[in-house]
């Protein structure tokens, strides 16, 4: 089941560094909403409640309610500023969505079937997640909570790329719209058992160079003819 987020903002006509530092003394976020066009507004968030909302996975991927001015309106995640060194969130950027025009959003990659995959299984190696998220291309309606990478039919040394990915109807990968068909995960033995499979080899090679072949003598060095001085045999 889809999860749903509301955002209950207050517009704000006080702005600048001065005013937004008030905010955040009062424990309220400063934040802007644009788009669709529509002016930009200004709004005041509640930081505890974003705080909560920023802690589920879905809340960045997700079309959320902002609640201003006694309407509703549709809104996504655009950009998240958070303090250097403090648990604090600093300021965020919403942008209104058009139910017609197509959007761009980055959605998670959710990795099923690690567990028996035969590259992890029967060969021993494990996983690299190259990607953690991709950028889609869709509808409003049509946008994925996530995407789903299956790993279970994986080989060792094999690699799962953007065009293997299942997805969902009426959504695109950005990234293959430009042909950039990157790779998303892949299987590989871990560095140690291949450093230590190394030397093992070499070592064999080595032996193998310095037995003879079977069946064959081994070649002894030829012997040094005698050279005798000119002197010959007396008479």
């Amino acid at each position: 089941m889809r999860e749903t987020f509301e955002l209950i903002a207050e517009e704000r006509s006080d702005k600048g560094k001065g005013a937004s530092r008030r905010l955040r003394h009062s424990n309220k976020i400063p934040a802007i909403v644009y788009g669709a066009e529509q002016a930009p507004l200004s709004l005041t968030l509640d930081h505890n409640a974003v705080s909560l909302h920023l802690a589920h996975e879905a809340f960045y991927s997700h079309i959320l309610t902002l609640k201003v001015n006694g309407r509703d309106e549709k809104v996504v995640l655009r950009d998240v500023q958070r303090h250097p060194s403090k648990p604090r969130i600093m300021h965020l950027d919403l942008q209104r969505i058009s139910a017609t025009k197509k959007m761009r959003m980055r959605i998670p990659l959710h990795f099923t079937g690690s567990d028996i995959a035969p590259g992890v299984k029967q060969s021993g190696g494990i996983i690299s997640h190259l990607l953690n998220d991709v950028e889609v291309l869709c509808l409003a309606a049509d946008l994925p909570e996530y995407i789903e990478v299956d790993m279970s039919q994986v080989k060792l040394n094999e690699t799962v790329h953007l065009s293997d990915l299942k997805l969902p109807k009426g959504v695109e990968l950005v990234a293959l719209t430009h042909a950039h068909d990157q790779p998303v995960a892949s299987i590989h033995l871990p560095r140690a058992v291949v450093e230590e499979v190394k030397p093992v080899e070499e070592a064999a090679a080595v032996e193998g160079a310095a037995v003879p072949a079977e069946g064959k003598p081994e070649a002894k060095p030829e012997a040094k003819a005698e050279t005798k001085g000119g002197k010959g045999e007396k008479g």
